[in-house]
């Protein structure tokens, strides 16, 4: 088979715009775990939530996904805010394996609670508007990964300001900081969720996997960077698409855990994080 650049290139940038998804998912991991200290292994099941809360308005109420993300960024921040506020906050000075078991089993719950309600089916949501390329020169574009992208990358540069402005507040009660970064990160992972359902085929079976792709993000970009989680999503974006092309889609986690691995090995902290 012989080596076509021009294929290889439009690899790349499908999977550099997939990433930037995946990476502003991922920081919202890394804005929770920045700011209160607590690794939410519920992450995934909540995107999940998040991409189902789109389908479900696009099918009732025709709304299209890049509107549907300021209903569903307000709904989250408030969700994560009270799930914090309420659940979480009692666990912050419990031992790591409490709030690993607490988060646990809320990603369980969300999981089923998901099945109960949309059963396994596979659901998606599709636009006319995005079926067309956007012709970048010799690349063809997918529509919808780049306005996903757009959107993800916005929402992400607005995200670390808030963050970091907040951050700064001084005199300002730490369990409220807490739930405001819980739920900044959640309403980041809501945005995400949106333009998910433009990239991907929906089951609550999603969840877990998510979680497992958010971990993998913030510590090869370095975990609780927030740069780094939309760095470290990039890459995982382009390394499965490059997976895809040589060998096949399938492989695509093979080559993530290779990537996970050599990060690792060479730079424990991930390439944007803080010496420990």
């Amino acid at each position: 088979m012989s080596f076509d650049i021009v294929n290889f290139a439009n690899v790349i940038a499908s999977g550099a715009l997939t990433g930037l998804v995946y990476g502003l998912m991922a920081l919202g991991l890394s804005v929770i775990f920045g700011v209160a200290r607590v690794v939410n292994f519920a992450h995934g099941e909540m995107m999940t939530i998040a991409m189902y809360v789109t389908v479900f308005l696009f099918a009732s109420l025709n709304l299209n996904p890049f509107l549907a993300v300021f209903p569903v960024a307000a709904a989250f921040f408030i969700f994560g805010y009270v799930l914090q506020a309420t659940v979480i906050n009692p666990f912050i000075t419990r031992p790591d394996h409490a709030q690993f078991m607490l988060l646990l089993a809320i990603a369980i719950i969300m999981t089923n609670a998901l099945l109960i309600l949309f059963g396994p089916d596979v659901c998606s949501v599709r636009l006319d508007s995005l079926l067309e390329s956007i012709e970048l020169g010799s690349l063809l574009i997918d529509r919808g990964k780049f306005y996903a992208a757009l959107v993800a990358l916005g929402t992400a540069i607005r995200a670390c300001a808030d963050n970091w402005l907040g951050a700064k507040v001084v005199g300002l009660d730490v369990k409220r900081l807490y739930a405001v970064a819980f739920g900044l990160g959640a309403a980041c992972v809501g945005v995400a969720g949106s333009m998910m359902t433009l990239l991907v085929d929906l089951t609550p079976a999603l969840g877990p996997a998510f979680t497992l792709l958010g971990f993998v993000i913030v510590i090869v970009g370095g975990l609780g960077s927030m740069t780094g989680a939309l760095v470290g999503g990039v890459l995982i974006g382009v390394s499965e698409a490059v997976a895809g092309l040589f060998i096949t889609p399938s492989a695509k986690s093979m080559f993530s855990f290779a990537l996970l691995i050599l990060v690792l090995i060479f730079r424990p902290r991930g390439l944007l994080g803080n010496r420990l």
